[in-house]
C-alpha cells in the first residue's frame, strides 16, 4: 500500500503547495483579497462536488472489476465515466458564472471582499469542467495502479500553473490565477489522453464524450451517489460554518483562510493513506480477500492517527512562523496560532474519517456514512459553529471546535462500523457480482 500512498501524497502536496502559493499572492495583495481567495475557491469546490457523484465511485468500480479479473468491465465503466464527467462538469461551471454573485452573498461575502470574489469565482469556472475530466482519469489509472504516471501529470500541470503564477497574478490579480489554471489543467487533459492510449489501451471515441450508458454508470453511482450525498453534506455544513465566519469581518475571514491552508498541509498523509486504502481494498474486495482488508485498515488507521497528531502538534509549535508566510498582522497571528492548538485534537479525529469511509465505501457499504453522519454534520458541525461561534460569542475558536467535535463523532461512528465487521455483508455481495459477471 505504501506504493500507492507515496505518489498520493506527493501529489496532494504539489496541489495544497499552489494553493498556498496562490494565497500568499492574493494576501500580498490585501487581507481582503486573501479572504477573497479563500471564499471563491471555496464555493468552487462546493460546486465540484456534483462531480463526486461519479467521481466516488469511479475507482472502487473499476478497482474491484480489476480484481476480481474482469478488464472488460473496468474499461467499459472507464469509458462511462467521460461522459457523466462532462455532463457534471459542465453543469458545475455553468453554475459558477451564472451564479457566482447570489453564492458569495449567501456566504456573507463582507462588502470589501464580494468585489474581489465575484470575478475570481467566474473566471474559475472553465477549470471546473476541465478538472471533472482530469479526476476521472487520473482516478482511472490509480485504479489500474499507474500511481507514478498520474504524479508525473500532476508535476507537469502545477509546474505549468506555478510558472505562469506570478505573472499573470501581476498583471490580472485574482483572476491571473483563474487563467493559470484553466491553462494547466488544459495540459493535464491532453497528458492524461495520451497516458490513457499508451498505458490502458483506452482510446475514446467522440460517442464516449456524451454517452450516459445505464448499466455501467449504475455501478458507479451505487458507490457515488452516497459518497456525494455525505460529502454535499458536510460541504454544506462547512458552508454553514464560513457564513458564520463571515458575519465576524474580513479580518476574520482572512485568519480561517490562512489556517485552512496549514490545515490542508497536515490532513494530506491521512487523505492520500485513506485513498490508497480505497484502492487496495477495492483489489482485495473483487478478489475476495476480506480478511486481509480487515488487518490492512486497522493497520492504516493507527498509523494514521497518530501521524496526523504528530504533525497538527508540529504546525501548533511552528504556528507563528507558519502563519507568518501570509501576514504580519498580530490580531490574525495571535487568533490563528490559537486555532492550531486546537488542530491538534482535531486532525486525529479526521483521520477516523477519511481512512475508514474510504474501507467502507470500497467494499460496497457507502450509505452507512451518509445515514449515520448527517445528524452530526448538521448539528455538531453546522448549528455548533453558529453556536459555539456566534450565539455564545466565542468566534473563531467555538468554529474550531465545533470542527473537531464532528470529526470526532463521525470517526468514532465509522469505526464502530469497521470494527463491528457490519461491512462484511457488503464485500461479500460484491465479491458474488463479480464471480457472477464473470461467468461465461
Amino acid at each position: 500500500m505504501t506504493s500507492l500512498a507515496w505518489p498520493l501524497l506527493v501529489e496532494l502536496l504539489l496541489g495544497i503547495g499552489v494553493g498556498v502559493v496562490g494565497t500568499v499572492l492574493a494576501a500580498k495583495l490585501s487581507d481582503a483579497s486573501g479572504a477573497a481567495f479563500a471564499l471563491a475557491n471555496h464555493v468552487a469546490a462546493m460546486l465540484f462536488l456534483l462531480f463526486r457523484i461519479v467521481g466516488a465511485g469511479i475507482s472502487v468500480v473499476v478497482s474491484q472489476n480489476l480484481g476480481g479479473g474482469r478488464r472488460d468491465r473496468a474499461d467499459a465503466v472507464a469509458l462511462a465515466t467521460l461522459g457523466a464527467s462532462g455532463w457534471i462538469g459542465g453543469a458545475g461551471a455553468l453554475l459558477a458564472a451564472a451564479g457566482a454573485a447570489p453564492l458569495l452573498r449567501l456566504m456573507n461575502a463582507p462588502a470589501d471582499v464580494l468585489p474581489l470574489a465575484l470575478p475570481f469565482l467566474v473566471a474559475l469556472a472553465p477549470a471546473l469542467l476541465l478538472d471533472a475530466y482530469n479526476a476521472s482519469m487520473s482516478s482511472v489509472l490509480r485504479a489500474h495502479l499507474r500511481t507514478r504516471e498520474t504524479l508525473a501529470v500532476i508535476v507537469v500541470m502545477h509546474c505549468v500553473h506555478l510558472a505562469l503564477l506570478l505573472p499573470a497574478v501581476k498583471t490580472f490579480g485574482l483572476v491571473g490565477y483563474a487563467l493559470a489554471l484553466a491553462v494547466s489543467r488544459m495540459l493535464g487533459f491532453a497528458l492524461h489522453l495520451v497516458l490513457w492510449r499508451s498505458r490502458l489501451g483506452l482510446k475514446p471515441r467522440g460517442p464516449d464524450w456524451l454517452r450516459l450508458p445505464r448499466e455501467e454508470l449504475g455501478a458507479v453511482l451505487h458507490i457515488g451517489l452516497p459518497a456525494a450525498a455525505e460529502n454535499m453534506g458536510w460541504r454544506a455544513a462547512f458552508m454553514v460554518s464560513l457564513a458564520v465566519v463571515g458575519q465576524f469581518g474580513a479580518q476574520a475571514l482572512a485568519t480561517h483562510a490562512y489556517v485552512m491552508q496549514v490545515i490542508h498541509v497536515i490532513l494530506l498523509f491521512g487523505l492520500a493513506t485513506g485513498l490508497a486504502v480505497e484502492i487496495v481494498i477495492g483489489h482485495q474486495i473483487g478478489a475476495g480477500h476480506l480478511h486481509d482488508a480487515h488487518k490492512l485498515v486497522r493497520r492504516a488507521l493507527a498509523r494514521g492517527i497518530v501521524v496526523s497528531f504528530v504533525l497538527a502538534l508540529a504546525a501548533a509549535l511552528g504556528g507563528r512562523a507558519l502563519l507568518g508566510i501570509f501576514t504580519q498582522d498580530e490580531r490574525i497571528l495571535a487568533l490563528g496560532v490559537t486555532l492550531l492548538w486546537l488542530t491538534v485534537l482535531l486532525e486525529p479525529g479526521r483521520t477516523f474519517n477519511l481512512v475508514v469511509i474510504n474501507a467502507l465505501r470500497a467494499t460496497g457499504d457507502a450509505r452507512y456514512p451518509v445515514v449515520a453522519g448527517a445528524a452530526s454534520m448538521l448539528l455538531v458541525l453546522a448549528g455548533g459553529s453558529w453556536l459555539l461561534g456566534a450565539y455564545l460569542g466565542w468566534g473563531l475558536p467555538g468554529v474550531w471546535i465545533a470542527y473537531a467535535a464532528d470529526e470526532w463523532i463521525r470517526g468514532l461512528l465509522m469505526w464502530r462500523r469497521w470494527a463491528r465487521h457490519d461491512w462484511v455483508p457488503y464485500a461479500r455481495a460484491t465479491h458474488r457480482r463479480m464471480r457472477a459477471s464473470a461467468l461465461p
